[in-house]
């Protein structure tokens, strides 16, 4: 196994226990619930999940993966047949924004990129289809979804949009599909068109919260995670295409 060098080492480990430590039996995180979100299960913590599977992976410490399988396979007994996720949002589980859905669908991903299981593949791809299905023409993605994949926002969450498309280009990369590059390059590119590349220093090359910039999430805000999530999508867009 890696070794990383300490502190670093160290903090992973203490942070990896920690977190299969406080998982409830049945794979669920409720013992320290977030302060920026309504207190209830949260399917999206796949996302979490990854950062275990990573540490399982540098360490060999297969009790850390076995927690964040907990974690997801918990999770997917909150996914619909459609692939729409139930507890997925930060404050209404009835119409989850794409960024939540982002955070579920890329930890469901990484759960596949490590246990290779057909089970979990087919679960990511249930929940990519759901999106790509309200992926309009021009790349945009409307902010939120219900249940029936019904778009259930006028304006879009620029930070889903992203990481949404950053997993459609693994899931090319997973099955060749070009579909999902295509995908993946149409939401990135709609992003990139909202961004000012001039003008005032503290905003050019920001990432907006929404579109339009009084949508509901992160209103009138250029939020750190937003340009860190369309450098990510980018980066993977770069290197499908030089695939």
């Amino acid at each position: 196994s890696a070794q990383w060098p300490e502190p670093y080492g160290a903090a992973m480990r203490k942070a990896a226990d920690f977190l299969s430590a406080s998982l409830d039996d049945d794979g669920c995180w409720r013992s320290h619930p977030t302060p920026f979100a309504v207190h209830d299960d949260k399917a999206y913590e796949t996302h979490v999940a990854w950062g275990l599977y990573e540490a399982a992976r540098v360490t060999g410490r297969e009790d850390w993966a076995a927690a964040a399988t907990r974690q997801v396979d918990w999770a997917l007994t909150h996914q619909r047949e459609n692939g729409w996720m139930d507890q997925c949002c930060l404050s209404d589980k009835t119409q989850p924004l794409t960024h939540t859905l982002g955070y579920a669908l890329r930890g469901i991903v990484e759960a596949w990129h490590y246990t290779q299981e057909d089970r979990v593949l087919a679960a990511a791809l249930r929940l990519a289809e759901g999106l790509r299905g309200g992926l309009e023409s021009d790349g945009r993605l409307p902010g939120a979804f219900d249940a029936a994949w019904r778009p259930a926002a006028k304006w879009s969450c620029l930070t889903g949009s992203v990481q949404i498309a950053h997993s459609w280009f693994l899931l090319f990369k997973a099955t060749g599909d070009t579909a999902w590059q295509d995908a993946g390059q149409r939401a990135n590119a709609w992003v990139r068109r909202t961004i000012v590349m001039d003008g005032d220093a503290h905003v050019s090359g920001a990432v907006k919260g929404s579109y339009p910039v009084d949508g509901d999430y992160c209103r009138f805000e250029f939020p750190n995670w937003a340009a860190k999530f369309l450098i990510d999508s980018c980066q993977i867009e770069l290197d499908c295409a030089g695939s």
